[in-house]
């Protein structure tokens, strides 16, 4: 595999219509290593401190449900 410099070199090459291909292809695929990442930290409980916290404030009344 190339570095990020032939990359980008070679995102650079690419005419309009190819880029726009590609960067719809990047987004789609940085979503689902966004969201594998998000199901991996709750599984592990990372982000219970988060939930806790929402959880507290909504008890206090510092925020509505809605």
């Amino acid at each position: 595999m190339g570095s990020v410099q032939d990359i980008e070199a070679a995102v650079e090459q690419l005419d309009p219509e190819q880029r726009a291909q590609f960067r719809a292809w990047f987004e789609a695929f940085d979503a689902r290593e966004w969201d594998l990442q998000i199901e991996q930290d709750l599984g592990t409980g990372r982000l219970d401190w988060l939930a806790e916290e929402a959880l507290g404030d909504l008890a206090a009344e510092r925020c509505s449900d809605r």
